[in-house]
């Protein structure tokens, strides 16, 4: 019997841990200095820190729509990222014919639970509940304020189009607790409309922190199903606007001049915070070593609009360079992942669901993710040589071992296909299409046949 196999007998429970809008540099893991991280870091200090993994979008929905089905989200039309409105409309949501990584655990025995952010169909037949999921506590759209206004207790950073004398820049508040800012060109989305915090489907009344609710259910469901396989996914909302930063963290990061950073600084510390609560109720409840634990942020840091770095990647939030899809990702399983890893093979968020899958003793035909144990065991030594692929409207990527082509579309006509080398330029500074035009012609190819599989956009 292989290694996987006897592993998939034991049957681990699963914490899938997704961050919102966190940027590839911010982690002290990856290499951020100026806002303490430890206890998300210390999942790279005690199992593996990928250093090539990557989302399939650039944006929340369709990123998150690969990560429950373990497939290209463009092979189900799911490619654009519904906001406000038309996450109310019937025809938008995971098409109900695709199975969640929830639907495959359930049927394996294990109790599942969602905890924050869904978006992926705000109404009834999208249901997490209706998509493998026994528990909700959460929210359905694609943001939520953390706190009901008047938003006490706080600094709350919003973007307008006009400051309140008509003017352009940044409006302070006389106590400090409110900031306008006019740097992104219009008003602040509204986040709540028709998008209540739910148990199940009913709305509650929160009055803590979102991120603090949300650690404090997920820590709930941790100790009422010790007993059982559990799956429990954690979809925090932090750090996507609109910024929002506690007092006692504000005071604590004093020392950054820019408010608009110190609040960022503030809702990271927070949810650095929250992890190790779950990390320790883990801990608590003897579990350490019969759980994997994953972290990874959905997509790239929108920089201009949180700060959220992606130090050293070109782009950021909605880019198909690496700083829209190259992510922080992080895997523990004491007792089983060696701890200290740095994993640098090209890897992707669906092999989530096929790891996870194969663990349940359920592994997956139709999957185009794969299993990492034998990489993360030590068992294989070599990754598949396997493209990873990208489309958004105009855009496409295609990544294959050391290379990656991308085409960024604009309003204008269609543009060309560039060649970057993005482990010797992981920044993408050197287009080298002009002198590699046979890779570029076999990876247009590649990108191309992958293209005919997937079907157009549903909305």
């Amino acid at each position: 019997m292989c290694f996987t196999t006897l592993l998939a007998a034991e049957r681990p429970n699963l914490i899938l841990i997704v961050a919102d809008d966190l940027g590839y540099g911010e982690l002290g893991s990856y290499g951020g200095t100026d806002i303490p991280t430890p206890r998300i870091d210390s999942l790279a200090r005690d199992g593996v820190r990928f250093t090539n993994g990557y989302v399939t979008a650039p944006f929340c929905a369709a990123s998150r729509a690969a990560l429950m089905t373990g497939r290209w989200q463009t092979r189900f039309g799911f490619e654009f990222n519904p906001i406000g409105a038309a996450n109310a409309d019937p025809q938008i949501g995971l098409p109900k014919n695709e199975r969640t990584l929830a639907d495959t655990l359930r049927e394996q025995g294990y109790a599942t639970s969602l905890v924050g952010k869904w978006h992926l169909g705000g109404t009834a037949a999208y249901h997490p509940q209706r998509r493998g999921f026994d528990e909700f506590f959460g929210f359905l759209h694609e943001g939520h304020y953390y706190v009901p206004p008047p938003w006490q207790g706080m600094t709350t950073w919003l973007r307008r189009k006009a400051l309140p004398d008509g003017s352009q820049g940044r409006w302070t508040s006389p106590d400090g607790h409110l900031v306008w800012s006019t740097h992104m060109g219009g008003n602040e989305p509204d986040y709540d409309a028709d998008n209540p915090v739910l148990r199940s489907s009913q709305p509650v009344d929160e009055k803590a922190n979102l991120t603090d609710a949300f650690t404090r259910e997920a820590s709930s469901f941790i100790h009422r199903h010790a007993a059982q396989p559990f799956f429990l996914y954690l979809a925090y909302n932090a750090v996507h606007s609109p910024l929002q930063g506690a007092d006692a963290d504000m005071q604590r990061f004093a020392h950054i001049k820019d408010v608009q950073r110190r609040i960022f600084a503030a809702m990271l510390a927070q949810l650095d915070r929250s992890v190790g609560k779950v990390l320790d109720q883990v801990h608590e409840e003897g579990l350490d070593e019969r759980t994997l634990v994953v972290f990874l942020s959905d997509n790239g840091g929108p920089t201009k609009e949180l700060t959220s770095s992606n130090a050293p990647l070109r782009g950021g939030k909605g880019d198909l360079w690496e700083g829209g899809i190259r992510i922080p990702f992080l895997m523990r399983w004491k007792g089983r992942i060696p701890a200290g890893r740095q994993l640098d093979a090209p890897t992707v968020s669906m092999d989530i669901s096929a790891t996870a899958s194969a663990l349940a003793g359920h592994p997956a035909k139709n999957l185009d993710g794969i299993d990492l144990m034998p990489l993360l065991t030590g068992q294989s030594r070599t990754a598949p040589d396997r493209p990873l692929y990208w489309r958004v409207g105009g855009s496409g990527a295609l990544r294959q071992g050391d290379w990656k082509i991308v085409r960024m579309a604009g309003k204008g006509p269609k543009p060309a296909w560039q060649l970057y080398h993005v482990t010797e330029d992981v920044a993408e500074t050197h287009d080298l299409a002009q002198s590699e035009p046979q890779r570029l012609a076999d990876m247009q190819a590649k990108w191309e046949a992958l293209n005919r599989e997937m079907v157009p956009a549903k909305w």
